[in-house]
Formats: C-alpha cells, structure tokens, sequence
C-alpha cells in the first residue's frame, strides 16, 4: 500500500511524463523522437529503484537504455534541463563549439546527475549507445564492475547497472543472453543487472508472435533463473511496487532480476510512421485505450485522494513550464563538454605533437620483475615442463638477453603493476595463452590452486587480474571496453583467442571503439590482441582480418599495430598508459614468433631511455645477422613489410647471401608513421620499393599502405615513387587450408620479394 504522499507523487511523475511527450508531440510534430507515449509508468518506476536503491546503499546506478522513451528518461529522471533538449531539437550542439567531434543523434548521447532521495545522493551515469539494440548491454556491465573496483565495492551493493529493453530486442538479440551467462562469473558478475523491459507488444511493425518463440519476452532470463516481474503498465502503483521489490531483491541476493512492463506504444515506431499500414486491429484498440494518466486520475479522484478538477490545473502549470523551457531553449549553449572529468582530469585532449610516452625501465626494477617471475614458493607443486620454462626465463635475466614474446609482455605488466596501474587481461584461455605461451597462473599439481607471480613483485604494487572468460566475443569484448571507458588508469586488455574471432565481436569494434570518442566524447585505452599471421593453419586461424582495422582509421581514432619484437611490444604497452591521452590499440600479435629464436630482446631494449619504434631497421643494420649489407647508396632494392613474414625474409635472404636488399619493418601501420618512414626511406632514394605481405592482395595492409607509401616515395623524389606489390593473390578466402598449397605459395612470395630482375 502506497501513503498519500506516495500517490501524489507516483502522479506528479506521471503528468510529467506524458506532458513531456505531448509538448514535443504539438511541437515538433513528425519529428524522430520515440515517445514513451503508452508505456510512462516506466518513469516513476524508475525513481523508485533510485530512491530505494539509495536507501539500501547505492551510491551510483549506470543506466544502458534504447531510444524508446529515452528523452523522458533524461528530462524527467536523470534531470537534463528540458531547454537543452529543446535546443538539440532546433538543431543546437550537445557541445561547445570549441569541441571537435561528429557528435550524433538526440536519442543516442549519453548524460550524467546526481539525484537526492532523504539525504542519500545518487549518481546517475546514463552510457552513449548506438542503435544496435542491447550492444550497450555489456558496456554498461563493465563500466559497473571497474566502478566496483574503485569504489572497493566487495559485496557489489554501491553500484549498480540498470538496464532498459524493448520486448522484441530481448528476446531477439543474442548478446542478451551473453550478459546472463557473464552475470555469475567471477571475473565479470557485478551482483546483479536489473532489467526493465518496456514491453509494449510490437517491434517496429513486427507482432509478437514473429520475433519470438516463448510465451514472455523475458523468457531468457529463466536461463539464470531471475525472478520476473509482470506487471500491468496502466497500474502504475503496481508496476512501481515491482520495482521497489525487484530493488531489495538485486540489493539483498545480488543477482539479476527482471520487470516486465505490459504496456503499449500509442503512435507509430517512430513519430513519422503510421502503424495502421501493418496493425490495424491493434491500432485501432489503443485509439480508444485512456491514457495511463487518465485512468490514474480517475482511481485517484474515485478513492478521494484529489479533488475532480485538480488534474488539470496540475497539466497546465506543467505546460507553462514547458512553454517557458521551449522559449529558453533557443539560446541554450552548454557550458562545457562533459569528459575529462574525475578520475580522467589528469588527461588531456590529444594534442598534435607525437608523445612517444616515457616507457623504458630501469635495470634494477627489470631485475625485481625478474626474481618474481622466476621464482614460486617452497614446494610448490608445479608441471616439470613450467618448471623448465622458469628455469630459460632465469637465465635470460642472468645473461641479460634471449628475452622472448612472454617475458616482454611479463615486463610490460609488471613495470606497470610497481608504478601504480592495474592491469586485467580478459580473453579465451588468457591465463596460460592459446598457445601455451603466457603461463601468467601456476596450478599447483596436486590442488589445482593457482599462484600468480605477477602479484608478487613488491608490496603495495597494484594487482593483475586475468581471466579465462567465457567463449563468447560480443559481449566479453564490450565488457572490457566498458571497463576502459570508467578506468582510465588500468590497462586493459581483450585478447581473441585466434585473430579470426574478433569478428563475432564486430558491433563492438564498428559502434564502439573506433568511433566513440568521435560520436560521444568518450576516451578508452583499450588494448586489443588479436593472434595474427600465416602459418599454414587454414583460413580460421591465420587473418585477424588487418584490412578491416585499417579501413576504420580516421582522425587519430585508434592505433593499429604489429610488433615484432618483444621489446617493441613491451613499449608499446608501456605507452598506453604513459601518454596523457587514451586511444585503443589493436595489435596483431603473433604465434610462430613467440618461440622465433630470432624474435628476441636484450636488456637495453627494455631499459636505458629506450622506447617504442615505429618502424624497425634491418637486423643486418643492427649486427644480429649473419649478412653484411652494401652501403646505403648501392641497396638496389628496399622490401618493406610488417610482422612475422619479416623473420621469413631475413632467413631466405641470409641463406642466399643477398647483401644488396634491405628489409624495412614497419610496426605500426596507423597512425601512419609518414616522418620517420621518410627519413629511413631516404637512404635508399635509388632504390625499387617493394611491399611484401603475407595475406592475399584484397586483404592485409597493401591497400592502406600504398598510397601512405607513394606520398613518402613522392616526397623524397625517389627514382620509384610508387611501392611494387608482392604477395598473395587476391582471394576470396583469407588463407589455404591446404599445406602443401600454403608452403608453395609462402615460398613464392619470399622468393618474389628477394629475386632482383636480371639475377
């Protein structure tokens, strides 16, 4: 039973609610802007999660909601002043003007308050979303779990993520179910997601009865056995006590729970649409339905609560309101863009000089690393084969070089752990790595209990956190980015368990993270490893698919990469955090390299002011090769090329004795490194240009690099101003899955790449 006080205000939200709708509806008539006309109840409901929350002790809610009554979500819960939506409306920025971003649609954009219910403040954070219905799902869930974290959140009560759905999106998208097979893992649960579905009947023009097989659209949340509420949307006191229910339940149990508001959608899928065309009987029924409000009035005016004509007075002060908002929207300017702001305001906004980030190490703490790596407790039960494995890593810190791929990595995360960044790795079978390479978690033998010697450099270090997660893409890799957008100071990391998967994440990548900060203001450092390169393994585990990464980069929006030397992947880790800006990195990361006995560092590749390099010079340059390279002026041909294919030429090459090739690595692709590539290319101005690359003609990075490449060779007046493609032919498939057939085709690319015409 709801108190006098309780009514009036359940009402008060609901003449907000659908004056709000009805003010845009006069006023912007045919204008996109999904009303929750049918479905308001959704409003004060949702104040009563807020308010009950905050008495059981939250302190922070991350909303991930679709465009359906979404303006009203942010005008009459998250407080959004109605003039700057008004403003936005006549075509007005969300941002100063002094911002740069491509910004996008009202409906879409993210926002951020705080609410007081009896002295508990409340901070709403409603997440920026694309309309890839539930894509924000596992952002949101991520966001909540690195607030958790900063907050020390053990028992998961201070924060908690709400989710708002449609009916036909719930039960029709897969990533929705990914989020209840996250919602109990230890290292993804976040002690419970409360759903809210606006269920009002129809998907666009779709019954539903087409858009799924069960009898509820909740249907899938039976899979983790969530309680689901069903609850009337014209009753709004008894969808508002399921919410207040539904809130002690998350708090108390801490585990998902879903509403489900039986509701309508009173015009069309969008205000410019006509729902008579394709649901006449349905349309025709909700013509005549009162609306919510009406028939709350009624009960309210029945049981005695307010008199007949109050009602009315109560929509006409809400109108003035309205009209005077409407009036000063037209010279609404926001006052500043709203990122940058708490545990990102030691960030900057990119600014045009390169920052290679100060990221070498000094001898001392590679030697601290080095004993915790090397070493485990007394008796530890470990494999004979991990036991040897510590014993080559000992000896590359006795000797001071052989350091692998592994070790490189190792470092990278434990120089950041000593100087106060987190660092979580998350992926398929991340701990000990595809490849049986990583190793980051011994297993005692006997009880399977696991030992992390990263955790073990120094007191007071920060923690490493990896996890073995669950075989799914989509949804893990938005939780990872998620995490990134609320923790800049962590570095985070997904990494597919072949390249070739990150494509059953491809939302993520196209809508999130290469256009984020573009589209939302929305910084992430995300790092991204995606095992790349051909080995002779078949078309699914050789491509991560380079060529699309490079397709997606514009405006400095990310960085793509492909190391080859485990001290150049140690910086450019180390870099991530070492810069007083966040981008993702995607890197092409490799297989047969982790064990190259070439693809090694030295210990002053790791410490001594050394630091990231672009592009790589020749081993023969640097004396780790057996060939001794004609001077610059007499190299008669330059082969440029990237990741493993370069160790394949550099052992052809020295087996053949050639002194008059050089080989040029570039290990970031993008941004694209036009100064220094310019200043290595010079040398040889005489020289033919060759890009060698593994992958077929239509794929990898020719396409990207030529015209990169033919601005250099321009600039430098070389005698051959444009790259001479080698490699695979163009190919429908990414590889062969053939072994004889790759071998051929291997060697014929190597041999294309080293044979000078007239030899």
């Amino acid at each position: 039973t709801f108190t006098r006080e309780g009514r009036k205000a359940i009402l008060n939200k609901m003449v907000e609610a659908e004056g709000f709708e009805k003010f845009l509806h006069v006023k912007y008539m045919g204008t996109k802007r999904f009303g929750l006309d049918g479905g308001e109840s959704l409003i004060p409901a949702l104040e009563q999660i807020i308010k009950r929350g905050g008495a059981l002790g939250v302190r922070e809610i991350i909303i991930g909601m679709p465009h359906r009554g979404r303006l009203s979500v942010l005008a009459n819960v998250m407080q959004k002043p109605y003039r700057a939506i008004f403003n936005e409306f006549q075509g007005g920025s969300f941002k100063p003007e002094d911002v740069d971003g491509s910004g996008d649609v009202k409906y879409h954009l993210g926002a951020s308050s705080d609410r007081a219910f009896d002295d508990n403040t409340v901070h709403l954070s409603l997440t920026a979303n694309p309309s890839h219905l539930e894509a924000v799902n596992p952002v949101v869930i991520g966001k909540v779990r690195a607030k958790q974290q900063q907050l020390g959140d053990d028992d998961r009560t201070k924060v908690m993520p709400l989710l708002l759905h449609g009916d036909a999106a719930f039960a029709g998208q897969g990533v929705v179910a990914e989020c209840f097979g996250l919602s109990g893992l230890l290292g993804h649960r976040t002690g419970g997601t409360m759903h809210v579905v606006v269920n009002n009947q129809i998907g666009f023009t779709t019954a539903p009865h087409f858009s799924r097989s069960s009898p509820y659209p909740t249907d899938i949340a039976l899979m983790v056995e969530a309680p689901i509420f069903h609850v009337n949307g014209d009753d709004p006191e008894a969808v508002v006590h399921a919410a207040k229910v539904a809130t002690e339940f998350r708090q108390k149990f801490h585990k998902d729970v879903v509403i489900d508001i039986f509701c309508y959608r009173r015009f069309g899928h969008n205000e410019g649409d006509e729902p008579m065309f394709t649901n006449p009987i349905m349309y025709n029924k909700i013509k005549r339905q009162k609306t919510t409000l009406s028939l709350y009035t009624e009960r309210l005016v029945k049981d005695g609560l307010i008199p007949e004509g109050e009602i009315e007075d109560m929509k006409a002060t809400f109108q003035a309101r309205m009209n005077d908002e409407f009036e000063a929207g037209k010279d609404y300017k926001p006052n500043k863009a709203d990122w940058l702001d708490g545990r990102w305001s030691h960030l900057d906004k990119r600014g045009e000089d390169y920052q290679r980030g100060k990221t070498s190490i000094s001898t001392d703490l590679m030697a601290e690393i080095g004993t915790a790596l090397t070493q485990v407790t007394d008796g530890f039960p470990l494999h004979k084969t991990i036991a040897r494995l510590l014993g080559a890593r000992q000896k590359m810190f006795a000797e001071g070089a052989g350091f692998d791929w592994a070790t490189g990595e190792a470092l990278a995360f434990g120089s950041l752990l000593t100087e106060g960044y987190p660092v979580r790795l998350s992926g398929q079978d991340s701990t000990r790595g595809t490849f049986s390479q990583r190793h980051s978690g011994l297993i005692n033998q006997d009880t399977e209990e696991r030992y992390y010697p990263l955790n073990t450099i120094r007191e007071g270090q920060e923690q490493y956190e990896v996890i073995d997660s669950m075989l799914s893409e989509y949804a893990v890799l938005g939780f990872e980015y998620g995490y990134s957008l609320a923790e800049p100071n962590a570095l985070t990391l997904w990494e597919a368990q072949f390249g070739d998967f990150a494509n059953g994440a491809q939302i993520m990548f196209d809508q999130f993270i290469s256009s984020g900060e573009s589209k939302w203001l929305r910084m992430s450092g995300l790092v991204v490893l995606l095992p790349h390169g051909y080995e002779g393994q078949g078309p699914e585990h050789s491509s991560a698919r380079l060529e699309r990464f490079l397709q997606m980069c514009g405006q400095d929006n990310w960085i793509v990469a492909n190391c080859t030397t485990p001290a150049n992947y140690f910086h450019i880790l180390r870099r991530q955090m070492h810069r007083n800006f966040r981008k993702p990195l995607i890197l092409m990361t490799p297989k047969s390299l982790l064990r190259h006995k070439r693809a090694v560092s030295t210990v002053d590749d790791f410490t001594n002011g050394s630091s990231f390099h672009r592009v790589l010079w020749d081993d023969a340059q640097k004396g780790s090769s057996t060939t001794k390279l004609v001077d610059d002026k007499k190299i008669k041909r330059v082969v440029m090329c990237a990741g493993k294919v370069y160790y394949d030429l550099l052992e052809e090459r020295d087996a053949r004795g050639i002194d008059d090739i050089y080989l040029m690595r570039f290990e970031q692709y993008y941004p694209f490194p036009a100064i220094s590539a310019l200043k290595e290319l010079e040398r040889f101005s005489q020289a033919e240009m060759i890009w060698c690359q593994e992958e077929p003609k239509n794929q990898g990075a020719w396409t990207f690099m030529e015209p990169n490449l033919e601005w250099v060779l321009s600039r430098m007046k070389a005698k051959h101003s444009r790259p001479v493609y080698v490699g695979r032919a163009a190919s429908a498939s990414t590889a062969t899955g053939l072994a004889a057939q790759h071998k051929a085709q291997q060697e014929a690319l190597i041999n294309d790449a080293l044979s000078l015409k007239g030899k």
